[in-house]
């Protein structure tokens, strides 16, 4: 069998802004569920480029004490000609609690004391970008205060 191997497909800017983010304890729950809303932000690489739609989604975390945080992110894409993307991303983030509280506040940290992987999948009309709604992708994410960064890679 031939190894799979990664290839760089797109990064996507998540434009956040400075609003506050929805953070409570839910009854009976031994973490905190979250929300933020995506304010807009730009697709670009070799294989999508485009922007992300203001106001289509965002991204609810479930937030752990141990520093754990499973992402839950919903909002939509629309590629360079026009065409709509619906992107549900989920995955894991892991940083110290201390490093945590740090991030939470919006202080800068650094990006290797960090751990974001997405598993990201991709509804998409019949078409050029149909593409995406049958590869399997990994992403990385970095959040940058106001904005996350996050890159995109096709498992070839």
């Amino acid at each position: 069998m031939r190894q799979p191997t990664l290839e760089f497909a797109f990064r996507i800017r998540l434009d956040f802004g400075t609003a506050a983010r929805l953070r409570f304890q839910p009854a009976f729950g031994e973490y905190r569920c979250g929300f933020v809303s995506v304010l807009g932000g730009a697709i670009e690489g070799p294989r999508l480029s485009g922007k992300v739609v203001p106001q289509t989604g965002g991204d609810w975390p479930r937030l752990w004490a141990s520093g754990l945080i499973e992402f839950d992110a919903r909002y939509l894409l629309e590629a360079s000609d026009g065409t709509p993307i619906l992107i549900h991303n989920t995955g894991l983030a892991y940083s110290a609690p201390q490093l945590m509280a740090r991030i939470e506040a919006g202080e800068p940290v650094d990006a290797d004391a960090t751990y974001c992987r997405v598993t990201p999948r991709f509804e998409v009309p019949a078409g050029p970008h149909e593409w995406l709604a049958r590869t399997i992708f990994i992403g990385t994410g970095e959040r940058r205060g106001d904005h996350s960064l996050f890159e995109y890679y096709v498992v070839t």
